[in-house]
Order: structure tokens, then C-alpha cells, then sequence
């Protein structure tokens, strides 16, 4: 059997600027969206039902069940095209990103999954006509689809594509602390407190520089760690460390790949129980 085969790469948020929160008990808020080169793995061949197996690092826990986002995406695409063009898949996850952890794992694989559909069965479909059909699955997993770096606004999927912004290729180490942070908790703790809008200025590392998580505090909150970690990488001399999404994992951006691998040197030797990934923005 021919077996099909998609990643699903780790999400983070340079930049998450809270600015309201709803009616509806979500959030308006404004992020810079960027992806790592790394993360999650998605195989899959033509079987007599769906049916999803999980291994990996992460996997203990996780439901192989239909409210998985990998079989959620599935179910999707084929209930809008029919079964005839979306057949049954057995699907084997493995979970290289630990889970509640900011950096959209989930959806990271529900993105994964429906680019895999669409280039085995619907390849007429486009990255926006996709990001579409699979938005209904969370707030970030539109900007997955593409993994490329750009704004999400509203509740982080309204996307802006923002080519001016050349990222790809910076070395970028990820560090977690191997504590799940729900996004729940983190959002309903905010202060309410607008502290203005994402990027203003023309020079991007002055632009990121100014920006914030707005999460940040929160999220240290309710998970110490975090503030540990940003100590830790901030004292290796990245030009950018900020925790992603609504935590734990945090990021450190070097100028180059030699100071990105000292740096993970010294932490996993330093700090042997957290997790991390070494890699480079796409």
C-alpha cells in the first residue's frame, strides 16, 4: 500500500497583542504567525475506515478517537466533497511536539492532514480555498495550512500574507519546560488592558523588538517555568526571545545557526529535563 506522507510544523507567535475580548468570550487579537522547520509527522494509505494511531514522544494521552483534529480533517473534506473523492485513510501520527504548549500541535496536524488530502484527492484546491474549509477546526489552524509566516487578526484566522517580512532561514531554538498550559486559563486571565497595536515602524527587528506576548505574563502565572526559561535564553544572546502562543514554549532567533546550537549545548546540559528543538524558520 502506498503509503502518504505530510509534516506538521511547530507554530510560533513572534508577536500576540491582545486587544479585546469578546462577547462571545473569544478574543480580537493581533499575531505575527512564523513556522520551524520541524515538528510533527502524518503517514497515511487507502483503508476500509479512518482510523489514527499515535506514537512519539508526546503521544501518551492523546485520543485516537473521531474528536481528533487529524480525523476532524478528514471528516471535514469529505463530507464537502464525498467519499468518493476523500476515501477512508488509516493515518499513524507521530508526536515530536509536546502537547499544550503554544506552538500548535494540534493544529499543526489538522493543517498537515487536509494538505495531505487535498494533494493525494483535491488538488484544485488552493492554500486559501483550504485554510478556509478547515478554519472551523481552531483559531490557528488556517495559518497552518501554509505554515508561512504571516498576521492573523480577529481571532487569529483572518490572515494577511506579509511577504515584506523575510524571516525564513533564521536559526530558532525551541524550549519547553514539559509543562501543558491550557489556552483557556491563560486567556481568561488577560487584565483587559489594550496595549496597542502590532507593528508600527519600518525596521522589522525594532518592529519585533517592541512587540509583546501579551499571554506572557499569565501564562508565568500559572506556569513559573516560563519566566526560568526566558532568563535562560536571554542570557545566551539570541536577538529575539519571547514564549509563543499562550505557552510554555518559548523561542530563542540567533544570527546564526553555530550560536543556535551553542546555545542548545549549553541547555540541555544546564537544563536536562526541558524539552527543545534546534531548526530554522520556513
Amino acid at each position: 500500500m502506498t503509503r502518504l506522507t505530510e509534516a506538521g510544523w511547530a507554530k510560533i507567535n513572534l508577536a500576540l497583542h491582545v486587544r479585546a475580548r469578546r462577547p462571545d468570550n473569544y478574543h480580537d487579537i493581533e499575531t505575527l504567525f512564523a513556522f520551524v522547520d520541524g515538528g510533527d509527522t502524518l503517514e497515511a494509505g487507502i483503508s476500509s475506515a479512518d482510523t489514527l494511531s499515535i506514537a512519539g514522544e508526546f503521544a501518551a494521552g492523546l485520543s485516537t478517537g473521531t474528536d481528533n483534529l487529524v480525523l476532524r480533517a478528514v471528516a471535514l473534506l469529505r463530507g464537502r466533497y464525498g467519499a468518493a473523492r476523500v476515501p477512508p485513510l488509516a493515518v499513524r501520527l507521530t508526536k515530536t511536539l509536546p502537547v499544550a504548549a503554544g506552538i500548535g500541535g494540534g493544529s499543526a496536524d489538522a493543517a498537515a492532514m487536509a494538505r495531505l488530502v487535498r494533494r493525494h484527492f483535491l488538488p484544485e484546491l488552493g492554500n486559501a480555498a483550504l485554510a478556509r474549509l478547515v478554519a472551523p477546526l481552531g483559531a490557528d489552524v488556517a495559518a497552518c495550512i501554509a505554515s508561512e509566516t504571516c498576521l492573523g487578526i480577529g481571532t487569529g484566522s483572518e490572515l494577511v500574507p506579509a511577504p515584506e517580512i523575510a524571516l525564513a532561514g533564521t536559526p530558532v531554538l525551541l524550549v519547553n519546560p514539559r509543562q501543558a498550559v491550557a489556552t483557556g486559563p491563560v486567556f481568561a486571565a488577560w487584565d483587559g488592558t489594550d496595549r496597542g497595536p502590532l507593528f508600527t515602524g519600518a525596521d522589522l527587528r525594532a518592529q519585533l523588538f517592541a512587540a509583546r506576548n501579551d499571554l506572557q505574563r499569565p501564562a508565568i502565572a500559572q506556569c513559573p517555568a516560563v519566566a526560568e526559561i526566558l532568563t535562560e535564553l536571554g542570557g545566551l544572546k539570541p536577538w529575539l526571545a519571547r514564549m509563543s502562543g499562550s505557552g510554555a514554549t518559548c523561542f530563542a532567533l540567533f544570527d546564526a545557526p553555530a550560536e543556535r546550537d551553542a546555545a542548545a549545548r549549553y541547555l540541555k546540559e544546564r537544563r536536562p529535563q526541558w524539552w527543545q528543538m534546534a531548526g530554522a524558520l520556513r
